[in-house]
C-alpha cells in the first residue's frame, strides 16, 4: 500500500466517546476474550470514513495499586484494558495514539498509563513497540479457581469485596475447594504523558521482547532507550463516564 493511502487513512480515522453498548458490543464480537473489563472505564469509539470499526477502553486495572510503584494515586494512571477492532485501514499504533490524546483531552491529570501484552496468547506487545511505548519486563500474575471455573481477581473483589482477593476467606466463605492459579507471565508496557514521567520510566526501560517471527527475520526492535518515548498530552480516569 501506498504511503500516501496511509495518510489518508489517518485522516479519514475519527475518535470519539462511545455508548457502553457500543463498546460491548465491539469487545464481544471483536476481542479475544470476549469479555468487557469490569470498573469505570474511558470508552473510545474509533470511526474510519464514518464506518464504526471498533473501540479503545481505558479503565482502573486489575488492581488499585496499578501506579503505586512509580509514586501515583488511582487518579494518575490508568491501564489500557480493551483494543477491540474489527478489519480497519489504520494502523493499531495510530489508533491507539489518537486514543491517548482523546483520554488526555477528557481527563486532565492522567499522567501514565500501562498496558500488558498476554504471552499465554501469543503477543508481545508489537502495537507499543510500534507506538514507542517503554518495556518494563515481564510480571507474573494469579487468578482463582472458583467452583472449579477460572475467575480474574477484580471479578471476585467485585463480587465479594475485599475478601473475594484472600485464599482463606474464599475457602470458608464461598467455595472449600478454591484454588490460586498461576497464569502466564504478561509484559508490561507503560506511556509516560508528561515529561517528568517520561524521565523517571524511561530509567527502567528494558529492550523489547521478540516474537519467533521476528527473531528468524532478524528484526531488531527498539531498545525502550531515552529520547525515544513520545510525549502525549494527557492527564485522572476519576471523570470518565461509566
Amino acid at each position: 500500500r501506498s504511503r500516501r493511502r496511509d495518510r489518508a487513512d489517518v485522516t479519514d480515522l475519527r475518535v470519539a466517546p462511545c455508548s457502553h453498548t457500543a463498546a460491548k458490543l465491539a469487545v464481544e464480537r471483536w476481542h479475544y476474550s470476549r469479555t468487557m473489563p469490569v470498573g469505570k472505564l474511558a470508552r473510545f469509539g474509533i470511526w474510519e470514513r464514518d464506518e464504526f470499526v471498533g473501540v479503545v477502553l481505558f479503565g482502573r486495572g486489575a488492581a488499585p495499586t496499578l501506579g503505586s510503584a512509580y509514586g501515583l494515586t488511582q487518579t494518575q494512571c490508568c491501564e489500557l484494558v480493551r483494543v477491540a477492532l474489527r478489519r480497519h485501514d489504520t494502523p493499531v499504533s495510530c489508533i491507539v495514539a489518537a486514543a491517548l490524546s482523546q483520554l488526555g483531552a477528557t481527563n486532565p491529570g492522567m499522567r501514565l498509563v500501562v498496558s500488558f501484552a498476554d504471552t499465554a496468547q501469543g503477543h508481545v506487545g508489537t502495537i507499543y513497540q510500534a507506538g514507542n511505548w517503554v518495556y518494563l519486563g515481564a510480571v507474573d500474575h494469579q487468578w482463582y479457581k472458583v467452583h472449579g471455573r477460572m475467575v480474574h481477581p477484580k471479578s471476585l473483589h467485585s463480587t465479594y469485596g475485599k475478601g473475594g482477593q484472600s485464599l482463606p476467606w474464599l475457602r470458608n466463605n464461598v467455595d472449600r475447594g478454591a484454588e490460586r492459579v498461576s497464569m502466564p507471565p504478561k509484559h508490561r508496557y507503560v506511556m509516560p504523558l508528561d515529561r517528568a514521567m517520561r524521565r523517571q520510566v524511561t530509567k527502567l526501560a528494558q529492550p523489547y521482547p521478540q516474537s519467533a517471527d521476528q527473531v528468524s527475520m532478524g528484526d531488531v526492535q527498539p531498545t525502550g532507550r531515552k529520547g525515544q518515548v513520545r510525549s502525549l498530552r494527557s492527564a485522572p480516569l476519576a471523570e470518565a463516564s461509566a
